[in-house]
């Protein structure tokens, strides 16, 4: 890993992990979001290559689990069933028992709490790991959080870095010689076959992906811009396919980009009907990828597909595409933006309304001539070798 100085970390228990030719349990927890759960198979694959005969499961939010579907490096994976907390406190409190004794069949040897929600450190106490490391979050800064961890990481440098370097470090405590910082995306054979008979009757080659819309709208581009980009691309002669989540709210936006086309029937429009390893099958397969901050941009980025990606008042330095072919367009070239600590997700500005669609059409123009075809017979091979069968 590179970082400007070393990790601190505060070791509380004096245990020892099982040598790492012997078999090991591993749980890592990460309930965050989509994007989030995707970034931190580099921890895994780092877990894999050090401890070559353990088993790893995950503990993630319930749905985010997709993006570990036919990775295999997981043995099993746990999820967190958030709709139970509009269900009452006793079926609440079923469920959260239930998991607790499902993750303690585990036995874990090493815990890896890559979250900062109480529940998470709670499971590190109450599982009893040989081994347990967390994060030192400034607002979790106390003796109970340190007490429900055997080591604590800390997140000084965090803010600078990429959240891959970040995810890794919590493993400086076990000063492994092997690190991996490639992002895995993984698929299946029944993913491949799924999108296939979707688009059984679309001619669906030499294309390019557009993901218009994000979780938060204020990471969203103008409808009207993305009406204009497709225009030039069709009259380029390119075959566009718009995608997009099942929620109302994507699926009207998505609308209104197609009713703002001059030539909306020619668009291929899978918006609402892709699930997300079906999805990186379709971007694994693009010859572009065109987007913003979001969890299909990661996944571009994984799959190595170019992308032209747009972005507001994130944080670069933690959310950029991670070691792949890219374009970034920031709206702060165009107009002041909140800082990443201080942007309200529920706000209505659209700070990417900022950004030109001319800027946006010259920098996907320059990166499809960057296009080779040899470059895109590879990607098949690589497409091929990822898979995993389901």
């Amino acid at each position: 890993m590179n970082t400007e100085k070393k990790i601190s970390y505060e070791i509380t228990f004096n245990h020892n992990l099982p040598n790492r030719d012997q078999p090991i349990r591993i749980l890592v927890i990460k309930l965050r979001h989509f994007g989030d759960v995707l970034l931190t198979t580099p921890l895994i694959n780092t877990l894999m290559a050090n401890y070559p005969h353990a088993l790893i499961d995950v503990l993630v939010y319930d749905g985010t689990e997709v993006m570990l579907a036919g990775n295999k490096g997981v043995y099993l994976t746990y999820t967190v069933d958030r709709s139970l907390k509009k269900q009452g406190l006793k079926k609440q409190l079923r469920g959260e028992k239930a998991l607790l004794n499902s993750l303690g069949t585990g036995h874990y040897d090493l815990i890896l709490n890559m979250s900062d929600q109480w529940r998470a450190a709670f499971y590190c106490y109450k599982l009893k790991p040989t081994f347990s490391i967390g994060f030192r979050y400034p607002r979790r800064n106390n003796r109970l959080w340190l007490f429900c961890h055997s080591a604590l990481v800390d997140t000084d440098l965090q803010p600078s870095r990429h959240t891959v370097i970040n995810n890794l470090s919590i493993l400086e405590p076990l000063a492994l010689p092997v690190i991996c910082s490639d992002v895995t995306m993984s698929y299946r054979q029944m993913d491949i076959d799924h999108l296939e008979l979707l688009c059984r009757k679309i001619p669906l080659t030499d294309y390019i992906v557009i993901q218009p819309t994000a979780r938060w709208a204020f990471k969203n581009w103008s409808l009207t811009s993305y009406s204009q980009l497709i225009d030039h691309l069709m009259q380029r002669g390119e075959r566009v396919v718009i995608t997009g989540g099942r929620s109302e709210e994507e699926i009207s936006s998505i609308r209104q980009i197609l009713n703002g086309c001059l030539y909306p029937e020619e668009i291929i429009n899978l918006a609402g009907k892709l699930d997300m390893p079906e999805l990186a099958v379709l971007i694994d397969r693009a010859k572009l990828f065109i987007g913003v901050d979001s969890a299909p941009m990661h996944m571009a980025a994984a799959l190595q597909t170019p992308s032209v990606v747009l972005f507001g008042p994130s944080n670069l330095k933690q959310w950029h595409p991670w070691q792949a072919p890219h374009t970034l367009i920031w709206a702060g070239n165009y107009r002041p933006l909140p800082s990443p600590d201080d942007i309200n997700t529920d706000t209505p500005e659209r700070y990417l309304d900022a950004i030109p669609v001319a800027d946006v059409i010259t920098a996907v123009v320059r990166r499809l001539g960057a296009v080779q075809h040899p470059a895109i017979a590879n990607k098949s091979h690589h497409f091929s070798s990822e898979m995993s069968q389901s």
